[in-house]
């Protein structure tokens, strides 16, 4: 055992020079399993599958390192997709069918061994005297993880389905200016999360749904992944390909496995990028497919069977007007809060963040500020990125390096647009005239309508 260790430690010092060394990610994942370091073994696959993502021999390591650990909904996602292939091995269907027996499905871990053993009829024939499913056991020290508390479904399982749990790193101190955004999401989001007992007393539930919406390129996302930081919680960001599939009916599973994730990793925030692209309007639809989704989504939104409390859910959208307008019933997405362009000490402290580590020479950001009106964050980053091209190419031409200057960062943001003008126009109509319901009152009182 002591020689394993050596050789384990030997193993990442080499890694630490040579990190996309695939045999030597393999070799070290194989002997944290012999040493029973199924966390070490997790985390080495996982290192290796980003490099090799369709290795199958790195993928069945890694659903044997979770079914150790009593991860079994994450070996069974990884396990049904090798078993599904043209010829998958005899060694895959073992496992699957050892992970059958652990969540109680006995027929099916049956059919399971009995597939492995047509493949292979020697396969851990040491250990298993005869064809039945009885004698497909987990030896002593994988009998604890089958305990009632790393059962399926248990609040110490940790489910993986296909998204990967994030801690936010960033807080309100990363985000520049934007006050009164930030004090209205610490009044409907922060406080309930910090202060639950307070909640709890007057029969507030926990959580809940908050739409994000604004012109593109002004930090929702951000604003999202900092919500989740000033909270301490996991943070899980989804795009459209984390759901959207091929075949009919694995769309609804794959959301339902992203929110059973998020239940099982309280206090959770669940972000839904572009989520129009998931909610659409049904009116608009002529395919079922898509309407299946949504009812899904609504579904999961209500927590039908389940509880989201602890749950946080959020979504960032460019056109509000086009998600279903069951998505803002109360109780799903009841509470809508406009990103706008950053304002002008926004503007001031984003220019900042982005020429820290340039060179510059007395820029008076309070200036720039005010002639970058309506510009979004990445409005801005473009206006730097100018810049700072404009004093390589002189650097380059003069053959010395020279400091970025405000009249170099002026003269940049001359030659740019807005990109947020054309959205606001198209906003303007929908304040005007359809705002019945005064979803919108926020945007109106921005454009002061």
């Amino acid at each position: 055992m002591n020689a394993d260790r050596e050789t384990i430690r030997a193993l990442q010092d080499a890694l630490q020079h040579t990190p996309d060394n695939i045999p030597l990610l393999r070799h070290l994942a194989d002997l944290s399993i012999q040493v029973e370091d199924y966390e070490l073994a997790e985390q080495t696959c996982r290192q290796a599958l980003a490099l090799q993502p369709d290795n199958e021999d790195l993928k069945s390591r890694l659903a044997e390192a979770f079914f150790h650990q009593g991860k079994y909904s994450a070996a069974l996602v990884i396990l049904e997709a090798l078993a599904d292939a043209s010829q998958p091995s005899a060694q895959t269907l073992l496992w699957l069918a050892r992970v059958k027996l652990a969540n109680n499905e006995v027929q099916t871990a049956t059919e399971c061994y009995q597939r492995a053993k047509e493949l292979d009829p020697g396969i851990y024939e040491e250990t298993l005297e005869n064809d039945t499913i009885d004698d497909l056991k987990v030896d002593e020290k994988n009998e604890t993880n089958r305990t009632r508390d790393s059962a399926p479904g248990s609040e110490k399982e940790e489910q993986i389905a296909n998204a990967d749990l994030d801690s936010p790193g960033v807080s309100f101190r990363d985000v520049g200016g934007m006050e009164d955004l930030k004090e209205e999401i610490r009044m409907k989001i922060i406080h309930p999360l910090q202060h639950p007992d307070l909640y709890q007393t007057y029969g507030k539930q926990i959580g809940g749904g908050i739409l994000l919406y604004g012109p593109p390129g002004c930090g929702k996302t951000y604003m999202a992944r900092a919500t989740a930081g000033e909270v301490n919680a996991v943070f899980i960001t989804i795009g459209i390909h984390d759901i959207l599939d091929l075949y009919l009916g694995e769309s609804e599973k794959k959301l339902h496995n992203l929110f059973e994730t998020a239940r099982l990793n309280t206090p959770c925030v669940l972000f839904f990028d572009e989520v129009d692209a998931l909610g659409a309007k049904r009116a608009d639809m002529r395919l079922s497919g898509g309407r299946s989704l949504i009812n899904q989504f609504l579904a999961e939104l209500d927590g039908i069977g389940n509880d989201n409390e602890g749950i946080l859910i959020m979504g960032a959208t460019n056109a509000p007007w086009h998600l279903d307008p069951a998505f803002r019933r109360p109780g799903r997405f009841d509470r809508t809060i406009f990103v706008p362009p950053p304002d002008r000490e926004a503007r001031e402290e984003i220019l900042r963040l982005f020429l820290e580590t340039r060179p510059t020479e007395d820029i008076r950001y309070r200036e720039l500020s005010k002639t970058t009106e309506r510009f979004s964050g990445a409005d801005l980053k473009a206006v730097v990125d100018l810049a700072v091209e404009n004093r390589l190419r002189d650097a380059i031409r003069q053959g010395k390096p020279g400091n970025v200057t405000t009249d170099d960062l002026q003269q940049a943001a001359s030659k740019l647009k807005p990109t947020t003008l054309e959205w606001l126009a198209t906003a303007r109509n929908y304040c005007v005239f359809s705002n019945e319901g005064g979803q919108y009152d926020d945007l109106k009182a921005y454009l002061k309508l």
